[in-house]
């Protein structure tokens, strides 16, 4: 795995850890209305999906971690395999959630350029 893609990779798993935390832990503050599509009366409503989709993005960055590490240490194949895949998943969710709601296309760039920029450097 080339540099570029370890710290690529880094990156990325850095920022989804920050997503984790606005998810699962902020998700009510007023700053974060504009990313989630949401107001003071919807927080009971979309507390199971934020939560969960910011543990996901949490269990998604150790993958990352864990693949760089593992490439690094001797076990190239299986660490460039769960970086890949994992760049690949990114890309692939940034473009459902540009389809299925257009008004976060900025989220899914946030999401979908860094990882397919990623998943350019794996293949």
């Amino acid at each position: 795995m080339s540099t570029a893609a370890q710290v690529l990779a880094i990156a990325i798993a850095a920022m989804l850890a920050v997503v984790f935390v606005m998810e699962s832990l902020l998700y009510r503050h007023p700053k974060l209305y504009p990313m989630f599509l949401t107001k003071p009366g919807d927080f009971d409503a979309v507390r199971l999906w934020t939560v969960n989709m910011g543990w996901y993005n949490l269990t998604t960055a150790a993958a990352l971690v864990i693949g760089v590490v593992l490439a690094a240490n001797g076990r190239e194949a299986a660490g460039e395999a769960l970086v890949t895949f994992t760049a690949a998943q990114h890309t692939f969710m940034a473009i459902v959630l540009v389809v299925s709601e257009r008004r976060l296309w900025f989220n899914a760039l946030l999401e979908g350029i860094p990882a397919a920029v990623l998943l350019v450097l794996m293949l």
